[in-house]
């Protein structure tokens, strides 16, 4: 799917001003804090606050609703940056872009002028619904049906693993309006849905890592949505709505995990230097240098898949190949180097008195989530393919 996202004209000294202000905040306001609220699996509340200020839940937002108009490339500094500090904090804001630029892509100009300014100031917060108890990479499988009654649809069904569930207040609610038609995809459709009577939250799920941000599932029991919040206006280009969302969703993860193999490289490369075995620094043995050589060359390459595809994006060109590529090597890169950061550390690795044990509980999920490494190797293979036909 195509992008049409509007990049404001920022340049290179704009763009270096948005970095450093990010640097501060999260020198000055994540970092002193992040390691106790992730220990603790504490929501942070006050760094939300802080970047609601910011704009931050509006940087892929057009100005004209109030929101910052970055390029997606900036916008992918900006996680990557983030997530070298702590990675939470970055999908607290994904969730929240994809269901914002769902609207800004593919709403109505009503719905547009409604709801953007909203999403852009972060009074409404929250993300996107998709996957079930028994639905994750097979999204056409889903089996929570909205039924249109009059001027609104009853929603019942069940989501799982919704990221902002607890502390969001507003959701991409992926649907189906139509059960029975085929193909599967011709009948499901998005739906903006606010937190009120009939959308419960059921439970928090509880994680290995990516702790502070809330995953939960959620119930829809005869909830009802008014029919002018169906995304588009129209039934049936639900899926479509939300492959293109996950473009920028896989592009954001790659920034992440880009952010997380930087940290644990820049761990590595400190405790190298100041820890000492048979009389000299380990730095200076080769068995640690080729894992920094290693360590080092995944984290840049896996830097510049992410540029490629966020740039792609920019332009507007079909980018699902370049995202699930910068996506699926990301994550890798990200799972070896926070392995080779727990190897380095030795014994301290394994402590929490480090923040590698951290990384290494953090990167795992990335592998997973915002569709599997496996369907990233399909994806790429298909749009090989298709753009190369013999």
């Amino acid at each position: 799917m195509q992008s049409n996202h509007q990049v404001s004209d920022i340049d290179d000294s704009q763009e270096a001003l948005v970095l450093d202000s990010v640097e501060r905040f999260l020198k000055q306001e994540v970092q002193p804090y992040a390691q106790k609220l992730e220990h603790d699996d504490i929501y942070p509340d006050e760094i939300v606050e802080k970047m609601k200020d910011m704009g931050l839940f509006g940087c892929l937002i057009e100005p004209e609703y109030g929101g910052l108009g970055l390029s997606t490339v900036t916008y992918a500094k900006i996680i990557e940056k983030i997530s070298t500090v702590w990675m939470s904090v970055a999908g607290i804001i994904n969730s929240h872009l994809i269901m914002a630029m769902c609207v800004q892509r593919c709403g109505t100009p009503e719905q547009k002028a409604y709801w953007l300014p909203k999403f852009a100031t972060g009074e409404l917060r929250g993300g996107i619904a998709l996957t079930e108890p028994d639905c994750g990479t097979d999204l056409q499988a889903i089996r929570t049906v909205a039924k249109l009654s009059g001027d609104h649809y009853v929603v019942n069904g069940t989501k799982m693993w919704i990221s902002n569930g607890i502390y969001g207040n507003c959701f991409a609610l992926l649907v189906k309006t139509d059960p029975t038609t085929k193909p599967r995809h011709h009948g499901m459709s998005v739906l903006i849905a606010q937190k009120g009577e009939g959308f419960t939250v059921s439970r928090k799920l509880e994680k290995l890592g990516y702790k502070g941000i809330d995953s939960a599932e959620l119930v829809f029991n005869d909830y009802k949505v008014k029919q002018d919040r169906l995304i588009g206006g129209i039934e049936g280009k639900g899926l479509q709505m939300i492959l293109g969302g996950l473009e920028l969703g896989r592009i954001n993860v790659a920034a992440r995990e880009v952010g997380l193999a930087q940290a644990a490289l820049d761990e590595s490369v400190r405790y190298s230097q100041n820890r000492k075995t048979f009389g000299k620094p380990i730095c200076e043995h080769q068995a640690i240098q080729l894992k920094l050589g290693d360590m080092a060359t995944r984290t840049e390459a896996a830097r510049l898949l992410t540029m490629t595809a966020a740039q792609a994006y920019d332009r507007g060109a079909r980018c699902d190949m370049e995202a699930g590529m910068a996506k699926l090597f990301a994550t890798e890169a990200a799972m070896e180097n926070s392995s080779e950061a727990l190897r380095i550390h030795g014994g301290y690795g394994y402590s929490k008195e480090y923040i590698v044990e951290r990384l290494y509980r953090d990167a795992p999920l990335l592998v997973i989530g915002e569709g599997t490494n496996e369907m990233q190797r399909i994806i790429i293979a298909k749009q090989l393919i298709e753009r190369n036909p013999a």
